[in-house]
């Protein structure tokens, strides 16, 4: 499958699909979302700001002008298909994966992140995911639905199995997903980012997902999502454990979801979104050139 960069692309990500380590795409999605809809805006949003970003990270001292990024737009998703909707984002992972490439997607509600874990643990058997967020995500099923921005991590898990999801920042979800988390099935830390350094020596030489719901940070910080949850982590802690997972040898891909940009009309949010999308982009580069 041959992908072409997208007319707007996110900062300075604009080269050739064939010349690039990795592939920007967002995922326009949000039909799970049970509180407030607005994700699948989010792309577009994060691309039209992010004109105000600096392309030069003095936390990586690296540029983004001097790697190479491709930034294919948003995918084409079958709306109100959420079955649908999967399978094109599996899609697409999967042919760019076939080229050696790494993705970063946005999302999109949180779900969207099952699309891309369908083919990377198959071209990664012993796949392994750092998920930072302010919810579990391991009910079984939630409102009727087995497919929902609440189970996600729960069907990663049931490609994955036991003990291969590391959780951080969690502080919301049934009492009946921590003790099930507790038994063993994913490695979960409450309330704060604890544990990351010891996560981060256990997987060195692990395949690892970096799945970050945005959500995870303070609603005071981060109030442009569809579920706020107060008690989060600030975004110097996000930002230092993003630079952490450079002791991560093997960092196969990542995806950073649940932006609604329209419940934050200051723009803080988005801006804020554009600057975590720049250090998980300069970060996969970093990773692939140790």
């Amino acid at each position: 499958m041959k992908f072409k960069r997208n007319l707007s692309v996110f900062q300075s990500c604009d080269a050739e699909y064939k010349d690039s380590s990795v592939v920007i795409f967002s995922s326009p999605m949000d039909a799970t979302c049970s509180f407030r809809p607005g994700t699948r805006f989010a792309g577009p949003a994060i691309r039209e700001d992010s004109i105000g970003l600096e392309w030069y990270s003095p936390y990586f001292d690296m540029d983004l002008k001097k790697v190479k990024t491709c930034d294919i737009g948003d995918l084409d998703l079958p709306m109100g298909d959420v079955e649908g909707d999967l399978k094109e984002i599996s899609r697409v992972t999967k042919a760019i994966l076939a080229d050696d490439k790494k993705t970063m997607m946005i999302g999109g509600e949180h779900l969207v992140t099952l699309g891309t874990i369908r083919e990377y643990v198959k071209k990664y058997p012993d796949l392994h995911i750092i998920h930072f967020d302010a919810h579990t995500d391991l009910r079984e099923e939630f409102l009727g639905r087995k497919l929902s921005h609440a189970t996600v991590l729960r069907k990663c898990y049931d490609l994955l199995g036991d003990g291969r999801i590391y959780q951080f920042g969690i502080r919301s979800g049934d009492s009946s997903e921590f003790a099930w988390a507790a038994e063993g099935h994913t490695h979960l830390r409450k309330f704060d980012l604890v544990g990351l350094d010891k996560c981060i020596d256990e997987l060195k030489d692990k395949p690892v997902y970096i799945t970050i719901d945005l959500d995870v940070l303070d609603p005071s910080v981060f109030p442009g999502t569809g579920t706020p949850e107060g008690g989060g982590i600030t975004y110097k802690e996000l930002q230092q454990a993003i630079l952490d997972m450079r002791g991560l040898n093997n960092i196969v891909g990542a995806d950073m979801v649940e932006l609604s940009p329209h419940y934050d009309a200051s723009g803080v949010s988005t801006a804020i979104a554009c600057k975590v999308l720049r250090e998980l982009v300069l970060l996969l580069h970093y990773n692939k050139n140790k």
